[in-house]
């Protein structure tokens, strides 16, 4: 009776291992990088990709959106996100010094706050940053894509001397010009 006891317990056990491995082999919202370089100024952001699953991401609260307006956003899942810049910037118009920060936003019906934080190494970016530790934060309007993305995307384009980092997922598309100082 006891050997059973102990088999069934080392089955429990060697399944719960299993699982464990399996969820950060797995991941449900993959760590991301996305890299870009532009006259000299090269861009790295680090985040985790959440998917939509048929959710409602963007909204109200009382429609259980989500990503609800008005509220702080990590900018993706999982730990808070980081980008890094090369060279001293403007970020939506507003001078940034190189180096790297926690970005994260304020989604709102027409407009995104996104914001740059000197607080790094934040796992689970769920609570919000200290804002006193703020470098910058800027209004960006929001663009209806045509396309439903499924998973959330932080992209770039260039745009003359102009980069465009742009946040979609959904059908909300935002976009922060930065440009070398």
């Amino acid at each position: 009776m006891l050997k059973k006891i102990l088999i069934g317990v080392g089955l429990v056990i060697l399944a719960f291992i299993l699982y464990v491995i399996y969820l950060f082999a797995f991941p449900a919202s993959p760590r991301k990088e996305a890299t870009f370089s532009n006259n000299g100024l090269d861009i790295k952001i680090f985040y985790g990709q959440p998917s939509k699953k048929g959710r409602l991401i963007f909204g109200e609260e009382k429609d259980k959106a989500l990503q609800p307006y008005g509220k702080y956003w990590r900018l993706g899942a999982n730990a808070a996100s980081e980008i890094t810049f090369s060279k001293d910037i403007t970020f939506g118009g507003k001078a940034v010094k190189a180096g790297s920060y926690r970005m994260y936003a304020v989604p709102g019906a027409t407009s995104f706050q996104v914001g740059l934080n000197s607080e790094l190494g934040v796992f689970f970016g769920v609570n919000e940053p200290d804002y006193t530790l703020d470098v910058i934060k800027v209004d960006v309007p929001v663009s209806i894509n045509p396309v439903e993305v499924e998973k959330f995307v932080i992209g770039f384009s260039a745009d003359g001397t102009t980069t465009n980092m742009d946040l979609v997922w959904d059908k909300v598309a935002v976009r922060v010009p930065i440009t070398n100082q």
